[in-house]
């Protein structure tokens, strides 16, 4: 029988979430009751909030999209994560809002949530190569929600998010420029602290080979160096640099036959 999460409604309104416990620009939200109603931010809606709105919805987690937790319940999608994350089952409680009567000590609590967050993210990175999350994450994107391009001359080009490793706790996520095909870092430093791995490798790629119409066309416009409007040659600097040192070589051997 499937075990439950083992947090009460009492200790989900005291317990802050751990996830951006290493960011200090983050401003976690208390997270609702089970059962609740949305933040003062939103207390117009009676609609209750799930955990993963809750997370999706924190500062510093707007890369995310919302996982359809049909999807999460389906074994099949998660299949080999119980080998990565600690606390797996309890993390899957509680990322699907089970709950339990029994309760966990409080020092395991954190973990769970730790762990949480670290299960979200696998599941993330592989629901966003699916038809329902690419579409979400499209909507994103043409939102610009990502962020756009720092380059001058791709005009404000929508980025997207891009990791540079699939593996986990190699690099944070970075941003992809589908115009001069580079990729950055994230602007704002509470995105600095989001793993690649959440995003993948692929994703991008893999939204342009879907939806092909969405990505930017156009020519691609490249910076060119002139002096006084003459453009420079590309082997310019490096024969510069091969007259100056012909000439220090010549000073070198002047002021040792004066010797």
């Amino acid at each position: 029988e499937r075990e439950c999460v083992c947090v009460t409604t009492a200790e989900r309104e005291t317990q802050p979430y751990s996830v951006h416990d290493h960011n200090p620009d983050s401003q976690t939200a208390p997270r609702p009751a089970h059962g609740g109603t949305r933040g003062s931010a939103m207390a117009s809606s009676s609609e209750e909030i799930s955990w993963i709105s809750w997370f999706c919805s924190l500062r510093g987690n707007e890369f995310y999209c919302e996982v359809d937790e049909q999807y999460i319940q389906d074994k099949f999608n998660l299949t080999g994560l119980s080998d990565l994350v600690p606390n797996y089952r309890h993390a899957l409680d509680m990322i699907l809002d089970f709950e339990h009567e029994e309760e966990l000590p409080d020092e395991q609590i954190q973990d769970v949530e730790q762990a949480a967050e670290m299960l979200y993210g696998f599941i993330h990175a592989r629901y966003i190569l699916t038809n329902r999350g690419l579409s979400r994450m499209l909507d994103k994107f043409q939102n610009s929600d990502f962020g756009s391009c720092p380059r001058v001359n791709c005009d404000g080009q929508a980025c997207l998010p891009i990791g540079q490793s699939d593996l986990p706790g190699e690099n944070t996520v970075k941003l992809f420029c589908p115009m001069c095909n580079e990729v950055y870092g994230a602007r704002a430093s509470r995105h600095q602290h989001i793993d690649g791995a959440y995003f993948g490798t692929t994703f991008p790629h893999m939204l342009f080979a879907v939806h092909p119409e969405y990505r930017p066309v156009g020519t691609f416009k490249k910076y060119v160096p002139k002096i006084y409007g003459f453009k420079l040659h590309h082997t310019a600097y490096a024969e510069q640099r091969a007259r100056r040192d012909l000439e220090r070589e010549r000073e070198r051997m002047l002021s040792s036959h004066r010797k």
